[in-house]
């Protein structure tokens, strides 16, 4: 794609706090107008453009090669998915729930044609989704279908991961939402194997970094202390990371679990490898719920996110922060122009 393609940033449901998170990052960083285009309704950004500060221009793009005409200052609109009627601030609608999955098909849409370099996607609300009739849990199973189906492939041979991260540390995930005995079951060689290459491929490939250090947390305490706390490690961790190591990867562990993110946090590992939903994510949102990013790692674009989700019970109020989604954007930013290993951000 050109270096000059915007990035994408999908509305989320309007009855949600996106749009009001979306028009106060546009006060906050006037300079993003021309490098980036929001895909969403006229009338929900005014909406939430009202309960944000006031009026605040707003240019109608005709597609996202126009976005770099739009001067500082000025939100960069691509309404390309309109609402019937503006729905209640807070409450579940069909409506919103299908315009918002529209404009996460219009975003990856684009990006597969290379029409913009990243997407960025303001939250969902599920309820909402299923209201619409729509058969998929979030954002996440949405792209990997959209991109699979581009690809020629069926979701399952596109595997996906989740990463969190903020400025001190990034974590991806073997697993996400499952019990926790579910997802001890699903820590099996080929899975862990999977998540180790996918993480490789996206610092190497798609960020360009000459080398990523990823450490691998153990799963039991002590990361098993040899065997005593159980034999996961030795039997599925270590010779993960074994193989992963004749590949010529700079992966190493495990590391018990309640100090690798520590040693990462002070630089001895760039991006921690966790087994499970919490044990990844509640180091990386102690550190900066604020200010935490979710990556998408696995597809063949770009995608981030906040760290939350619509927020119904302030949305319409002006009061969210809007620092997440500024975070996901910069980050957007950031890897449609990789850096070389020199120049890479240390968060």
């Amino acid at each position: 794609m050109p270096p000059s393609a915007p990035i994408a940033i999908t509305m989320g449901d309007a009855a949600g706090i996106g749009p009001e998170l979306i028009t106060q990052v546009f006060r906050r960083q006037p300079t993003w107008s021309s490098r980036c285009v929001v895909i969403g309704d006229l009338a929900v950004l005014r909406r939430a453009a009202a309960v944000t500060g006031g009026l605040l221009p707003i240019a109608e793009l005709d597609g996202p090669a126009d976005a770099a005409h739009v001067p500082p200052g000025v939100v960069p609109l691509w309404p390309a998915v309109t609402l019937a009627a503006l729905p209640a601030w807070g409450q579940v609608s069909a409506a919103a729930g299908r315009a918002a999955a529209d404009a996460v098909t219009l975003a990856a849409e684009a990006a597969l044609r290379g029409e913009v370099s990243a997407v960025v996607t303001a939250p969902l609300n599920k309820a909402a989704l299923a209201a619409a009739g729509l058969d998929v849990p979030g954002h996440t199973e949405l792209l990997q279908a959209l991109a699979a189906r581009h690809l020629g492939l069926t979701p399952e041979q596109l595997p996906v991961r989740m990463m969190l991260h903020n400025a001190e540390l990034r974590t991806v995930l073997v697993s996400i939402h499952v019990p926790l005995r579910h997802a001890i079951e699903l820590l099996t060689p080929a899975r862990l194997d999977e998540t180790l290459a996918v993480v490789q491929r996206h610092f190497t490939e798609v960020l360009r970094w000459a080398r990523c250090r990823i450490a691998v947390a153990g799963l039991n305490p002590h990361a098993g202390e040899g065997g005593l706390f159980g034999r996961e490690e030795l039997d599925i961790i270590v010779p993960a990371v074994a193989r992963a190591r004749a590949r010529g990867w700079d992966v190493s562990g495990p590391y018990p679990p309640d100090t690798v993110f520590m040693r990462a946090r002070r630089g001895e590992f760039d991006v921690v490898v966790a087994m499970y939903h919490d044990q990844g994510l509640i180091p990386v949102k102690y550190l900066g719920w604020e200010g935490g990013v979710n990556t998408t790692l696995g597809l063949p674009f770009v995608r981030t996110s906040p760290d939350h989700g619509t927020a119904f019970e302030i949305a319409g109020r002006g009061v969210a922060d809007p620092s997440s989604l500024e975070a996901a954007i910069r980050a957007a930013l950031q890897a449609a122009s990789p850096v070389t290993e020199e120049a890479r951000p240390s968060g």
